[in-house]
Parts: structure tokens; sequence; C-alpha cells
């Protein structure tokens, strides 16, 4: 009998309907401007392949590069050396369906101050919680 040694940790997703056109949407979480707005200061450019950073704060710059781009529906990029976070975007008429996922969590890893990944996917899951909505007040209105 095979016991499962995996250590990966469930992605974070959150999912909202926006009441917004894709459009609009897209550019709250596909622009350096959009993004500033409703999340960190960065340097992005909607360009796969593209090397970004996010300014969050007291955590330092971080290096970002871009991995799938798909206008207006997916943007992906690689956060720091062990994250991923896609935008999906699917149209609803008047309204959007937002989906973030924020991968590659694994329980033995500690990031470079020190903390396990497991204590970190706790906190970011309660952020996202808020900045879903952070993004939402920023497109309605």
């Amino acid at each position: 009998m095979s016991e499962n040694t995996s250590s990966a940790l469930p992605d974070i997703r959150k999912v909202i309907v926006l009441n917004a056109p894709i459009d609009k949407v897209w550019a709250a979480v596909a622009t350096s401007e959009g993004i500033t707005a409703w999340f960190m200061p960065n340097t992005f450019q909607p360009l796969e392949g593209y090397q970004f950073t996010l300014d969050a704060g007291p955590y330092g710059i971080v290096p970002c590069q871009v991995t799938d781009l798909n206008p207006p529906h997916l943007l992906r990029f690689n956060w720091g050396k062990d994250w991923q976070l896609s935008f999906e975007l699917k149209e609803l008429g008047v309204k959007t369906e937002l989906t973030l996922t924020h991968s590659g969590w694994d329980a033995n890893t500690v990031t470079e101050f020190g903390q396990p990944h497991a204590a970190i996917r706790e906190r970011m899951d309660q952020g996202w919680e808020k900045l879903q909505y952070a993004v939402r007040d920023y497109v309605e209105a």
C-alpha cells in the first residue's frame, strides 16, 4: 500500500460576478494602472514573457513574469519564485465573471522571510477575499 506524500496545498480560488463589461474588468486586471488601483504598484505590461515587478510594500519588490495572455479572457503570471496568479474572465452579457487563482502552494516550502507556505496561504486566502471586493468597487464605480 503506497502512501500519498504530496505536499501540495490547495490553490486559492475566488470567483465573483461583477456588474461591469468584460473590457472594463480586463482593464482592471491587465493594465498597470488597473492593477495599481486595486492591488499594488507595478511595472506590468500585457505582453507574454514580459518581466515586471510588484511593489509589495514591506515585503519588497517582487519579480514576476507574464506566462499566458489571451485578452480579454486570461492573464497568468509567475509571482516570485513559487507562485502563479491567474485572472480568468467570462462574459455574462453586461456582467463579467472573474476567477482569480493563486497557485504554487507547497507545505514543505519556506519563503525567503522564513515563513512556511501553509501560514502565508491562510493570510493570502483572507487577503484575496477582501481584494476581490476591491476589484468590484473599482470596476463598478
